[in-house]
């Protein structure tokens, strides 16, 4: 509620109030100082946060530490309200009341102790404060240069382009290792990188760190969010850290791209061999049926066949299909185009196309998130049989029990590595801090991991995260939905008719259902 009056007494809540109520100790003079800014500078501020920078650090030092900032913001914002009604009518002072009054009384009262009384909604008020006219002045410079610094800095933003940051890697090199790299006579898949830095943007992730991999172990990356796990899968991924050429490596990162690909047909076009040779084969049968072969593509066929052969290219559709069910996909779905798949289907073909071309390096990153229990148990099972090098990042602590061999921890900038599964590690994390039990700990991790010098122990910095325990609830509903429907490809209804309503105590979970009726309850 509002009301406009002209007598002081009358008034309730009012900057000058509020300031003399939450100092009543205020020195005359810094008052005046004060109440000279807002009274000059009311119409210009447009939100408390600038009613702070105008008058915050003086407030704090009169409450002598007895109000910290939270609470000199507060006061900002209760006489940024004010001002706010002030400005609505120029000709009239209007004022937030504490509690809900009685206009009758109101008006009594004024009348009373007024003698120019011309009505309560309209009375005359005169200027009856004193400003230091020097403050004042400096007050109002200040107000203007931050409004020019505003200005310019809108301009500038306007003007510039965005700049993302990227991430880089650097690592130190020896000629030889170049040497050998270039001649391709290194036909080791061991993966070994030494000394190398990893950054995004002008953060540093990793400073002369050392990362091993050995040809058909697997590996977990773990470590605190942030610290740059996703970040070192994609500088193996790019290159951008030095792995032998002859090593392939794939990253299961995005999700495949919606085209008129079968899905079946988009994992077998995964392994590019054997595509290459089923394109070259047609293309030679093709000039051999019209007459335009020179000869020689007879023996260039037979050379193919052998090939295919050897890879057991005939057996690949089978295979690939025994990939598409355990993640999932029926054979229905096998031959659906992947354009009909939500993302979260598309995330699994791009896993089940990874698996399929069997990479030397395979990189995961939080795979359980985009499957099931039932996928999640068949893909623990399947990577237990793994051939080659697996380097997955996973906060799925059963996960990791079941598929890897090693553990690799990402902290302080550097990378350690743990022989075993994420159990032994946590045993040996536990208790490597302990003095009682660290004859124990160095024999477990000499028995693990037979390293020939540990390095000193340097404790993560821990993380606090603070809630305010009071907060203004939102009104419901949070989220409104009313006969909703979604579509994936023209004529493809996944549901319709969706009404859904939820505040802040709701518990919503979404499960799937044998039925395929295209609604939801």
């Amino acid at each position: 509620m509002r009301v406009s009056c002209g007598l002081d007494r009358c008034i309730m809540a009012t900057y000058v109030d509020i300031l003399k109520s939450e100092f009543p100790e205020i020195d005359t003079e810094v008052f005046d100082y004060i109440t000279g800014v807002l009274d000059s500078g009311g119409g210009d501020f447009e939100d408390e946060d600038e009613v702070f920078d105008a008058i915050g650090g003086v407030l704090q030092e009169v409450s002598a530490d007895s109000k910290n900032e939270e609470d000199i913001r507060d006061i900002c914002l209760q006489m940024f309200n004010t001002l706010k009604l002030n400005n609505c009518h120029p000709e009239q002072k209007q004022m937030l009341l504490d509690a809900p009054v009685q206009l009758s009384q109101i008006s009594a009262e004024c009348v009373t102790a007024c003698k120019d009384v011309q009505g309560i909604w309209m009375v005359k008020r005169g200027q009856s404060t004193t400003v230091d006219a020097k403050k004042l002045e400096k007050a109002e410079a200040k107000l203007k240069a931050k409004h020019e610094r505003r200005t310019e800095r809108d301009s500038q933003k306007s003007a510039s382009p965005l700049v993302l940051e990227e991430a880089s890697a650097s690592q130190a090199s020896s000629k030889k290792d170049n040497r050998v790299d270039s001649s391709g006579k290194n036909r080791s898949y061991d993966i070994r990188i030494e000394n190398f830095d990893v950054s995004f943007g002008e953060r540093s992730l990793l400073q002369g760190a050392e990362l091993s991999l050995a040809s058909g172990r697997r590996y977990g990356l773990i470590g605190r969010n942030g610290l740059g796990k996703t970040t070192l899968l994609k500088m193996l991924a790019s290159r951008s850290l030095r792995v032998p050429a002859h090593i392939s490596i794939l990253h299961v990162e995005q999700e495949v791209a919606g085209d008129d690909t079968p899905a079946l047909q988009s994992v077998l076009e995964s392994d590019t061999v054997r595509e290459g040779l089923l394109t070259e084969e047609r293309q030679l049968n093709a000039r051999i049926s019209n007459g335009t072969a020179d000869g020689l593509e007879s023996v260039r066929l037979s050379e193919i066949y052998a090939k295919l052969e050897e890879i057991e290219a005939d057996k690949a559709p089978a295979r690939a299909s025994v990939i598409l069910a355990g993640l999932g996909f029926s054979p229905k779905m096998q031959q659906q185009t992947t354009k009909e798949f939500s993302g979260g289907w598309r995330m699994r073909l791009a896993l089940a196309r990874a698996l399929f071309a069997k990479p030397d390096l395979l990189l995961l990153d939080e795979p359980t998130n985009m499957l099931d229990v039932r996928a999640i148990l068949w893909l623990e099972n399947y990577l237990q049989t793994w051939q080659s090098t697996i380097l997955v990042v996973s906060h799925d602590r059963n996960f990791l029990n079941a598929v890897v061999t090693d553990i690799i921890h990402l902290h302080s900038q550097r990378l350690e590595s743990y022989r075993g599964d994420y159990e032994n590690f946590v045993f040996i994390d536990r208790f490597r801090y302990n003095a009682n039990r660290a004859a124990q700990v160095q024999s477990k991790l000499k028995l693990l991991e037979k390293l020939p010098e540990l390095k000193p122990i340097e404790k993560e910095s821990e993380v606090t995260l603070r809630f305010p325990d009071n907060f203004e609830k939102l009104s419901p509903p949070v989220l409104q939905l009313d006969e909703v429907e979604f579509y994936y490809t023209a004529g493809q209804r996944l549901f319709t008719g969706l009404c859904v309503s939820a505040d802040l105590e709701s518990r919503i979970c979404i499960v799937r259902t044998p039925s395929e009726a295209p609604c939801l309850q």
